[in-house]
């Protein structure tokens, strides 16, 4: 499951699907199908306009931040849960340290609640997400994170085998048990909250949703944007993600709701 739907992603974000139109227009153009070479010649570039020019992507993915807002900062709080997803792995691995992505607020907002609350245990869960299987996973990085700032390496507990947020939960599950720990801060990205806490319910473990790292200002509007089209490219391929996962895993059993909530 985990390389199918590797493959599968490979091909269905929206860049990655406008080439292949593009090139079966080519091809159709080659035997002479010209219907299905207008068509294919139109769809593409529908998408890329669509990608690149509108607000779309993120107006998609500000529904998803905004299904789960944070909660009052608790006066106590035992356990965190961090989702994994926000080092360079891949840099991480050669060079050593803790190089952070986009998704790093994730680990900066696990850092500040480790501080606020220091006797809460840390559950960090993240693998080697990568087809290579040749990186040190997230919970191998936070250890040198939470060190270099001076929270006590005991308090952690690492969870380096899961490579998707389905095998997060599952792998999470063991470990709770084990260190009796419950009813915990779940950190993750805003957006991918609502996917998270479906598998979360579906296994039984309660949580209390900690959203983090947002990428929008909460009140975008549907409409062109032709100031930013990479940026509007990159959140319209997270977005897309993000909903096609909701999807899969509602409809694959893994959660019992379309979109949690």
């Amino acid at each position: 499951m985990f390389l199918l739907s590797k493959l599968f992603w490979l091909f269905a974000q929206p860049l990655s699907l406008a080439f292949l139109l593009i090139a079966f227009s080519l091809l159709a153009g080659l035997f002479g199908w010209r219907k299905l070479r207008g068509l294919s010649a139109f769809l593409a570039a529908l998408i890329l306009f669509v990608t690149l020019f509108t607000s779309s992507g993120t107006v998609l993915l500000q529904e998803l931040e905004a299904r789960f807002p944070r909660p009052q900062e608790p006066a106590a709080a035992s356990c965190m849960i961090v989702l994994g997803g926000g080092f360079e792995t891949e840099v991480t691995t050669g060079r050593g340290g803790y190089e952070l992505n986009q998704a790093g607020d994730r680990f900066t907002e696990m850092l500040r609640l480790a501080l606020v609350h220091p006797q809460a245990r840390i559950l960090v869960s993240g693998g080697d997400g990568s087809l290579s299987g040749r990186y040190e996973g997230d919970a191998a990085v936070s250890e040198r994170f939470l060190q270099a700032f001076g929270v006590n390496p005991a308090r952690l507990v690492k969870e380096d085998a899961s490579r998707t947020t389905f095998e997060n939960v599952t792998n999470t599950k063991a470990l709770l048990e084990q260190n009796g720990l419950s009813d915990c801060l779940l950190i993750t990205s805003a957006f991918h909250m609502p996917r998270a806490i479906g598998l979360f319910r579906k296994a039984g473990i309660p949580v209390i949703p900690w959203p983090a790292d947002y990428r929008t200002s909460g009140d975008v509007k549907l409409g062109f944007d032709f100031t930013q089209p990479s940026l509007n490219a990159q959140q319209t391929t997270t977005a897309t993600r993000e909903w096609i996962g909701l999807l899969a895993y509602y409809l694959t059993g893994r959660t019992d709701t379309l979109y949690p909530g």
